[in-house]
């Protein structure tokens, strides 16, 4: 484990990859498998035990973080809330059928989940595990304390894994699914120029019917879209500069802590934690893979063709799937600038995988 959590820091400081998520898990991972430290102690029956166990009474001040944090949703909401302050929603107004490829993407939930069921799994346990296909560390460990609080950690640390490591695994994905020519299409840089009116009214909308469709998703889709209305409003800029900055920063750092310090041995390394990092990377490549089919499915229909590799940032990664999708856009033909495209579907991921979320709660729930 101390390899694992030195691993985790190599990739984030050495390699840049969401250092941000993965400087605090890594380095939390190695303070918690550091003997005697009591940092995730847990009282259990009335003995204490050196690690964190769900439904326990927590001891240790990184198990009180995640108890009052993860445990009880406090932290995984409110991110959304950042989120929404951050997301600018201009690409999926001026290019609504953006909107469809964020939904492609959740076919690597759906895929996973069914793989999970023919494991063993209960469909408590696999539709948690199926959403780390939608890459969306805050939506994972919304779902998991609901519906499998036992994989919370575990499925925490995936989803947050897949989301840093997203720069490795889309790129052969996308080179698989897609020839030369068509990762060379041209995009316009802008479809159209969206008026702060139609940013101020698409949350206040999207909020109500998204959440008359599906309730569940009330708590995420809700402050999201409060977050946006916040930034788009031009009267609570004080508001929004502080979701999008000092309060998401806040939030990482105790986030980071959480799930590296969930990360024991005697937490992660069996088997059902492994099997659930396994079929976390089957969720997301199929994810990744159904986004680009479905936008060369979408060629056929359309025009003016869009480049199929913005299908792949349906995954809800902001913004590090869009940057993958731009870099390799750029390689193709570098008249081209993908960015902005591909942040439509990105976005649109965002809301696709927490309303998928909230479907899965008002069944299961």
């Amino acid at each position: 484990m101390l390899a694992i959590g030195g691993l985790l820091l190599y990739l984030g400081i050495a390699k840049k990859m969401e250092p941000l998520l993965l400087v605090p898990i890594g380095f939390a991972v190695i303070l918690v498998n550091l003997p005697f430290g009591g940092l995730m102690d847990t009282m259990v029956n009335g003995e204490v035990l050196g690690y964190f166990v769900v439904g326990g009474e927590p001891v240790g001040v990184l198990a009180k973080v995640f108890n009052v944090g993860l445990t009880q949703e406090l932290i995984p909401v409110f991110i959304f809330l950042g989120l929404g302050a951050l997301t600018d929603f201009g690409p999926i107004i001026a290019n609504p059928k953006t909107l469809l490829l964020g939904a492609g993407a959740q076919f690597g939930v759906i895929a996973a989940l069914f793989i999970a069921l023919l494991l063993g799994f209960s469909i408590n346990e696999a539709a948690s595990i199926g959403i780390i296909g939608g890459a969306d560390g805050p939506t994972s460990i919304y779902l998991a304390n609901r519906l499998a609080p036992e994989f919370i950690g575990t499925i925490a640390v995936a989803a947050y894994t897949y989301m840093a490591l997203v720069p490795i695994i889309q790129p052969p994905i996308i080179k698989l699914f897609t020839t030369k020519k068509e990762r060379a299409i041209y995009m316009k840089p802008a479809v159209r120029a969206v008026s702060k009116l139609e940013k101020m009214i698409f949350p206040i909308v999207g909020a109500i019917v998204i959440i008359l469709l599906v309730p569940q998703s009330a708590p995420l889709i809700g402050l999201f879209m409060l977050g946006n209305l916040l930034r788009e409003s031009g009267v609570t800029e004080r508001l929004a500069d502080a979701a999008g900055g000092a309060l998401i920063n806040i939030l990482t750092i105790l986030l980071g802590l959480s799930v590296g310090g969930f990360m024991s041995s005697q937490n992660f390394l069996k088997l059902e934690s492994l099997s659930v990092f396994a079929l976390g990377i089957i969720a997301f490549a199929v994810a990744t893979a159904a986004g680009v089919l479905l936008a060369k499915l979408m060629n056929v229909f359309l025009k003016e063709k869009i480049n199929p590799m913005i299908g792949a940032a349906g995954v809800s990664a902001v913004p590090m799937s869009a940057r993958v999708v731009q870099k390799m856009g750029q390689e193709a033909n570098p008249r081209n600038f993908l960015l902005m495209q591909a942040m439509g579907p990105n976005v649109a991921g965002v809301i696709g995988t927490a309303t998928v979320a909230g479907i899965f709660l008002g069944m299961l729930g």
